[in-house]
């Protein structure tokens, strides 16, 4: 059985991959409409995966013999500057999201709780590719400014993605 407190944390770790999901498709929505299906696409691609990481902790929950309790999704925001602005918000909700995996892999080992931790270690894994990911997409736009052409090529590379 799962902890009171280690339940808590977790539901509230749903929400935060939620809101990824939320954020990421309204980001996806934002590319589309600046006319970039690439980086739309993406952005979609990576909505799919927070909702995986979402079930993946409400289907732990529920093994372990607790309740997932699913709360209100915030509203996320809707317009950014640039494509460059976009990938360093998102950059810096993986950063967030680090953050907050970090803190449950420490009530996890507090609360001597091996099996959580055991699926957090998967967590922690997954959020250092996701950074990597965000920052390298920055990079590369930071290299792309004021280059519509190369903007373009890499809004095509960007839809590749599946």
């Amino acid at each position: 059985m799962i902890s009171e407190k280690m339940e808590k944390a977790l539901n509230e770790q749903i929400n935060e991959e939620l809101y990824s999901a939320y954020l990421y498709l309204a980001m996806s929505a934002w590319f589309e409409s600046q006319n970039l299906p690439g980086f739309a696409a993406w952005m979609k691609v990576q909505m799919r995966e927070e909702n995986v990481h979402a079930l993946k902790l409400f289907d732990f929950i529920h093994e372990r013999r607790g309740r997932a309790v699913l709360k209100a999704i915030k509203e996320p925001g809707k317009d950014w500057k640039s494509p460059l602005a976009a990938f360093e918000a998102a950059l810096e909700h993986e950063q967030h999201i680090t953050g907050c995996i970090n803190k449950l892999m420490n009530l996890a080992v507090a609360e001597k709780d091996h099996a959580t931790a055991g699926l957090l270690q998967w967590f922690v894994k997954e959020q250092v590719e996701e950074e990597a990911s965000a920052d390298r997409i920055v990079q590369m736009l930071k290299m792309a400014a004021n280059a519509p052409g190369a903007l373009l090529m890499l809004d095509h590379a960007m839809g590749e993605r599946k």
